[in-house]
C-alpha cells in the first residue's frame, strides 16, 4: 500500500515538476492579468484621497506587479546554465556522511533534480508572492501627496517588503528548478534578510509616531510575517541539510 501511495506521490511531484518549468512563461502571464487586475481595483474601489491619486499613489502598485515579473526573467537569464555553475568552495552544510562526484554522476543518481518534495518547496515560495501581495492590498490603500510623515514612511517600508522579498523568493524558485549550486544558502539568506527585515520595519514605523490604531494593525501583520518565516525555517532546513535529492542536485554528494 505504500508502495503504491509512494509512487503516485512521486507521479505527482514529476508532473508538476513538468508542468512548472514548462508552463513557467503561462506562470508569469497569469500574474500580470491578476496582480494587475487586483491592483486596479484596489485604485478604483478605495476611497479617493483628498488630493487624488497621483504617481506617488499608483507607483507602489506598479512596483507590485512588475518586480516579479523581472526578476523572475532575470533569474532564467542568470541561471540558463545552473546545473553547470561552479560548486561553491567552502560546504557551509556539515550535517551527515557525504561523498563528492561530478555533474555526470550526480545527473544519473535516481534522486537528481528539483522532484519529490522539493516541489513543494518550490511551489511554497512561489505562493508567497501573490501572498504577501494580497496582504500589502489589504493594508495600504492609494495615498494622496502630502501624507504625515509617519504614513509615507509606512508606505515606503511596506512597499520596499513587498518589492524586494516578492522578487527575491522569485529568484530562489527559479534557482531551485535549474539546480544552481547556491540555491540552499540563497533560500537561507532570503530567510535571514525576512526575519531582519520585519524586525527593522517594526522599528522604523515606531520612530514615526503612528497612531495607536495602525500601529496595532501593523504589529499583528509583521508578526504573522515572523511566523509564517519561522514556519518555512522550522520546516525545510532540515530538509535541506540531510535530503539525499537536496545533496545530490546542488551539493553533487552522495551518501557515503
Amino acid at each position: 500500500m505504500f508502495s503504491v501511495v509512494g509512487q503516485r506521490l512521486r507521479s505527482r511531484s514529476a508532473t508538476l515538476l513538468v508542468a512548472l518549468e514548462s508552463r513557467l512563461d503561462r506562470v508569469l502571464q497569469a500574474w500580470l492579468l491578476l496582480a494587475g487586475l487586483a491592483c486596479f481595483a484596489r485604485v478604483v474601489f478605495s476611497p479617493m484621497p483628498a488630493g487624488g491619486t497621483g504617481l506617488s499613489s499608483i507607483a507602489p502598485y506598479v512596483l507590485l506587479i512588475v518586480a516579479p515579473f523581472v526578476s523572475t526573467l532575470l533569474a532564467l537569464h542568470w541561471f540558463a546554465d545552473g546545473d553547470r555553475l561552479p560548486q561553491p568552495r567552502t560546504r557551509l552544510a556539515q550535517v551527515g556522511r557525504w561523498r563528492s562526484v561530478g555533474l555526470a554522476q550526480a545527473q544519473a543518481h535516481p534522486l537528481y533534480g528539483a522532484g519529490g518534495i522539493m516541489v513543494s518547496l518550490v511551489i511554497g515560495m512561489m505562493l508567497n508572492v501573490p501572498v504577501r501581495a494580497m496582504e500589502f492590498l489589504a493594508a495600504m490603500p492609494p495615498l494622496p501627496a502630502g501624507t504625515p510623515d509617519w504614513l509615507s514612511t509606512l508606505r515606503f517600508a511596506m512597499t520596499f517588503d513587498i518589492v524586494l522579498f516578492s522578487s527575491l523568493y522569485m529568484i530562489a524558485a527559479v534557482a531551485a528548478l535549474k539546480r544552481v549550486a547556491l540555491f540552499p544558502r540563497l533560500l537561507a539568506a532570503i530567510w535571514m534578510c525576512d526575519l531582519a527585515m520585519q524586525l527593522l520595519t517594526a522599528e522604523l514605523v515606531a520612530g514615526e509616531g503612528v497612531p495607536h490604531p495602525v500601529a496595532a494593525s501593523l504589529q499583528a501583520l509583521l508578526e504573522g510575517n515572523v511566523k509564517k518565516t519561522l514556519i518555512s525555517v522550522a520546516i525545510w532546513l532540515p530538509y535541506l541539510l540531510l535530503s539525499t535529492r537536496v545533496n545530490v542536485t546542488y551539493r553533487h554528494r552522495i551518501p557515503a
